[in-house]
Parts: C-alpha cells; sequence; structure tokens
C-alpha cells in the first residue's frame, strides 16, 4: 500500500495441500493441515494476500503453488548451490555424483508406490521461471486472487530421479535405503491443467533434462559458487 504495489506474484508450495488431499491435487481443494513450520508460512500468507485482495479490489494476486522444482539453466552457469548438507533429493545426488558426499540415503523403501519410495511431481527450474513470466503477464489485467499450481502432473520416485540421473549422465550415484523420515507423504503431485487454461503454461521439459541440466552445473561446478 505504502509503495502503490498493486500485482503481486507469490511462491507458494505443494505443501499446503497437507495429507488430507489425495493426488493429484487440485486448486479447488480446500488447504490441509502443514507438517512443518515452513508449510505453516505459506499458508499463512496465502490466507494474509487473499484477505488483502479482498480489501483492495484493485490488487492482482496470484499464488503460485510449487511441486518439487530441480534442474539448473542450461548453459551450466546458473544452478543450485545450498549451504551445508542439502535438505531436497536433487542437490544431494549431485553432490554424490561429484564426490562431495559419500551417499544418498533414501528415506523409505516400503512405502505403497511401485518401488516403495515416495513419489512426487518434479518440474525443472526453467519452466518454473517461465511459469511465473506467465503470472506478471496476467497479473497486469486481473483483479482478485488466483491460485494456479506449478507441476507437470506427472509423479516420480526417488528410485526414478537416482535411475534416471546415472543413465542419463552415465554416472554412478551410491545409495541405501533408510529408515522412513517424520511428515514424509508416500505420494503427492499436481493437477496442472489451471495453469494451461489460464495462463497458456505447460511444463516442457522431461526428467532427463532434469537430471542432464542438474548435473551439467554440478560438474562445471563442484563447489558451487565459491572458487
Amino acid at each position: 500500500e505504502q509503495t502503490g504495489c498493486k500485482e503481486i506474484v507469490f511462491s507458494s508450495s505443494a505443501t499446503v495441500y497437507g495429507s488430507e488431499n489425495p493426488s493429484p491435487c487440485h486448486e479447488g481443494m480446500p488447504k490441509g493441515s502443514c507438517t512443518n513450520p515452513y508449510g505453516w508460512t505459506k499458508s499463512m500468507m496465502e490466507q494474509i494476500l487473499q484477505d488483502a485482495s479482498v480489501a483492495d479490489k484493485e490488487l492482482s494476486v496470484v499464488l503460485l503453488r510449487y511441486f518439487n522444482p530441480i534442474g539448473a539453466h542450461e548453459s551450466g552457469r546458473i544452478g543450485e548451490d545450498p549451504q551445508g548438507i542439502p535438505n531436497n533429493l536433487m542437490p544431494y545426488v549431485s553432490q554424490v555424483a561429484v564426490g562431495k558426499r559419500e551417499k544418498l540415503t533414501i528415506f523409505g523403501g516400503d512405502y505403497d508406490t511401485p518401488d516403495g519410495t515416495c513419489l512426487r511431481d518434479y518440474i525443472h527450474v526453467m519452466d518454473l521461471a517461465e511459469g511465473h513470466v506467465r503470472a506478471v503477464e496476467f497479473c497486469a489485467h486481473h483483479h482478485g486472487t488466483e491460485i494456479i499450481n506449478l507441476g507437470t502432473g506427472q509423479p516420480y520416485s526417488v528410485l526414478d530421479i537416482v535411475n534416471t540421473f546415472q543413465n542419463v549422465n552415465h554416472i554412478k550415484v551410491a545409495y541405501e535405503i533408510g529408515p522412513r523420515r517424520a511428515g514424509d507423504l508416500p505420494v503427492i503431485y499436481s493437477d496442472a491443467h489451471k495453469a494451461e487454461r489460464v495462463l497458456g503454461w505447460k511444463a516442457k521439459r522431461n526428467l532427463a533434462d532434469m537430471c542432464r541440466d542438474s548435473w551439467n552445473w554440478q560438474k562445471n561446478n563442484p563447489n558451487g559458487y565459491k572458487r
């Protein structure tokens, strides 16, 4: 209000669907109970922005619910450089492949999924970036709040990621199956049709692209942005 900003694109997360909603998750579902503080920050910010758009009829808000962004820029010059031990799967896989980590521990191999590991909807970070451009363009001629998933609608397992990474990049990734991690859902993936209908956006890159670009960044930058 103080700066005159009337267009807001917010980075939300699939975690707001919680454990109550079955996959594929669509935007018409009620929000669920989040399993961690990160999820609650997203849920609360969504509520604040929705309320703000009711109070200010000129406000245009797009809540983008991300589904597991991975990958890197195709040039290999821009990528993910987590500090300390990675919390997400792909950078951990990449760091094992480049020799920074001894092995990957997969949390649980006995879920009710085809290979026993968790299923997720992974999206290439460049598809995600292009989705933001479409959201900004949409804001320019829209008022109120719109909730939109950014995902592929195609779930992949942890072992799918590991195996595809190995096959595409011709490199071994040492891993072991460990105990389940508290709070992990067996399956969560998106219904991505609304993004195509409202924004004219659809993910173009596949899992092989995600794995290839992740490794291209990591092998060219084994220490991330540090020289």
